[in-house]
């Protein structure tokens, strides 16, 4: 009876991680997590050039804003061009990379004639057919006009200080859907033949070019009857899609919708499976659309990267202090040996050593402070932020970045700075009692077979 108790438990564990590896390993999650990869040059970018305009704030030192007003802050205008030329076209880096690496997985899997940069430039048609604001009056579709300050649209394209509104982060779900329409349209048609082909004489850029003619010919059809149907209803796809995309942040943006967000990466990992690329596919768009609301004033704690600021130093489980612990304290020569290899990669968030080494995973004895240390730590840093002890984050740090600089940067404070190591130190808190008695336990079986082989 024991023993099928242990084969039920063992088929439904590995059922559960198989189906979760399978979805993290599909085509949509894969192209996903290339696109918030793209994403990162982008905000780093943009990051080096929003703190220039924010060192007044950064640096609160006496005669600091005098000289920085008559020096380098002559030139906050052109550092808040560069910055809108990053972070204000986020919605095209992200879904355009999506888009890119969506064809060419579909591509290189199912061996079908398609050209990775064709899908990229029918997404970017597709997209800004979406982009202008429409609407029915008088018997025809007109292009919404507004002079209010708050709500300026010209020709249908909402414009603010950082350009187009809709192509910035706002954009990045609405463009995610664009993008997987238009691979999905370009794909069929080419499954089924439905292209211009070309003599072999003729040169393969003007080839491509007629090859893709069908396919973008259809993709403007589709997104052209959709955005039309969505006009006279009254909508358009922006608005029909900000419904769900706004509930779901606004749910992320929550105490516990964030620590939610903490358990499913941290469980998943439990089983093996790379909880942080799971759950990341699905929150990236949400944390770059606060990131930008927080430049522009708002004030969300889920934004840039708060998980490796504030949360997961030293990687998943927040293991920074159990890495340098093992290096410099543990008794058992298997766990120190296991820390002095560790000790390096974990400052810049890179805990796959302790992962499978210690074990973590499947090992039920580290399941709660693998689990409850990131859980007490993301709890101190949402609190911090958001009373205000420590300033909203506004911008992305690498999330190689190490403790107390990661922090420094998403905060552009020196409160940040400290916070992450009041995180990592708490988090080593929860695991300290757990990580000494399993060092005592493999210390004293070290022991036991170190005197068993001298008998």
């Amino acid at each position: 009876m024991a023993d099928n108790q242990i084969s039920g438990e063992h088929s439904l564990r590995d059922k559960f991680a198989d189906g979760i590896g399978k979805f993290s390993g599909s085509r949509f999650v894969r192209s996903i997590i290339a696109a918030g990869y793209s994403v990162i040059t982008f905000s780093i970018v943009g990051a080096i050039f929003l703190i220039l305009t924010v060192l007044p704030q950064a640096f609160p030192i006496p005669g600091f804003a005098g000289w920085y007003a008559g020096t380098i802050g002559r030139f906050t205008n052109l550092f808040q061009v560069v910055f809108n030329s990053t972070m204000g076209i986020l919605a095209l880096v992200f879904a355009g990379t999506f888009t890119y690496t969506y064809t060419k997985i579909y591509r290189d899997e199912e061996h079908l004639a398609l050209e990775p940069l064709n899908g990229l430039l029918m997404f970017l048609m597709a997209f800004f057919i979406t982009v202008p604001q429409l609407i029915w009056k008088g018997g025809s579709i007109q292009m919404v006009q507004s002079l209010d300050k708050m709500n300026i649209i010209g020709g249908g394209y909402a414009v603010s200080g950082g350009g187009i509104t809709r192509i910035a982060s706002v954009g990045i779900f609405t463009g995610i859907v664009v993008g997987w329409i238009t691979v999905q349209i370009y794909r069929e048609t080419i499954k089924h033949n439905w292209r211009i082909k070309m003599p072999a004489s003729v040169p393969s850029g003007v080839s491509n070019s007629f090859s893709a003619l069908i396919p973008a010919t259809c993709v403007a059809i589709v997104i052209s009857l959709l955005n039309f149907i969505l006009v006279m209803a009254g909508t358009d796809l922006f608005k029909v899609l900000f419904i769900p995309f706004s509930f779901i942040s606004n749910i992320a943006d929550t105490w516990w919708g964030f620590i939610i967000i903490i358990l499913l990466i941290h469980l998943l990992w439990w089983f093996g499976i790379h909880g942080a690329t799971i759950m990341s596919s699905f929150y990236t768009p949400i944390v770059l659309a606060n990131l930008a609301a927080n430049v522009k004033g708002a004030s969300h704690f889920f934004a840039g990267d708060p998980l490796n600021s504030f949360v997961i130093i030293g990687g998943s489980g927040a293991t920074l202090g159990v890495a340098i612990w093992l290096a410099t304290r543990s008794k058992s020569a298997q766990l120190r040996a296991l820390g002095r290899v560790e000790v390096v990669p974990a400052l810049f968030n890179i805990n796959e050593p302790l992962l499978f080494g210690l074990p973590i995973v499947y090992n039920a004895q580290l399941a709660i402070p693998f689990i409850g240390a990131p859980v007490v730590s993301g709890i101190v840093g949402y609190l911090a932020v958001t009373t205000h002890i420590v300033p909203k984050i506004i911008l992305q740090q690498p999330w190689p970045t190490p403790v107390g600089l990661s922090g420094f940067i998403a905060t552009a404070s020196w409160k940040g700075a400290v916070l992450s190591v009041v995180c990592a130190l708490v988090a080593f808190a929860v695991w300290y009692p757990f990580i000494v008695h399993y060092d005592r336990k493999l210390y004293k079986h070290e022991q036991a077979n170190a005197a068993a082989e001298k008998d």
